[in-house]
Parts: structure tokens; sequence; C-alpha cells
């Protein structure tokens, strides 16, 4: 059975230890990145108030995060000149695409979570 094409680079399969998509695959389903990616669904943010919003992020993996995200193109960083610096975050349209499976996966994850015994909630 032949390989479903995907995207305009031909054949892709994640489950090869060469496909690029894994590197994709790997920041996606680091939990700090989709919650960063969703923490921007609702506009553009600083670097305060997204740390604020990822409860226990420290400010080092949030940087590290965030320039990953800005890497790939998921994310825009924008400094405007100011004293201080200001310098807001916010989706790019492929950010954007990303964040509509990984809504809902958050949302699979908040209404089944109870479900999963050995993450019950108390």
């Amino acid at each position: 059975m032949a390989e479903p094409a995907t995207g305009t680079c031909g054949p892709r399969d994640a489950y090869t230890a060469a496909c690029p998509c894994r590197e994709l695959l790997d920041l996606l389903a680091n939990k700090w990145s989709a919650l960063a990616l969703g923490a921007l669904e609702d506009g553009p943010r600083r670097f305060g108030a997204l740390r604020a919003k990822l409860e226990g992020i420290s400010p080092k993996m949030l940087t590290q995060t965030l320039r990953r995200l800005e890497e790939l193109a998921l994310v825009d960083r924008v400094v405007y000149p100011a004293v201080p610096l200001h310098v807001e975050y916010s989706l790019t349209p492929l950010g954007r695409d990303a964040c509509i499976p990984l809504g809902e996966l958050r949302r699979w994850v908040e209404s089944n979570v109870d479900r999963i015994p050995a993450l019950a909630l108390a």
C-alpha cells in the first residue's frame, strides 16, 4: 500500500527515524509547547502574561519553548522599541492551524482525566 503524501515534499512517515516530521511532532507533543500555543489563541501576549498563564513553567523553560516555536514558524516575536523593551508573542497562521488539533486534545484530556485511575483528581 502506498504511503499518502502530505505537504508539498512528498510522502512522510513519522515512524521513520529520518523523517523531519518527528521533530515537529516532538515539539507539539511537549506539554509546554502545546500549552504556550493554546495560551496565545486569544491574541498576543507579553512574556510575563504567558508565564502567569502557564502556571509552573520556569522563565528558562518558557524562553526555550518560545524560541523553538518561533524557529519553526509557529509563533511570531515582535519587539517594540520602548524603555523597557516591550516584546509580544503571537501565533502565526501555521501556529493557529496547530491549535486546532491541540485544542481538541486539550478538551479530550480535560473531559477524560477522571477516567484514568492513576491521574484521577481526589
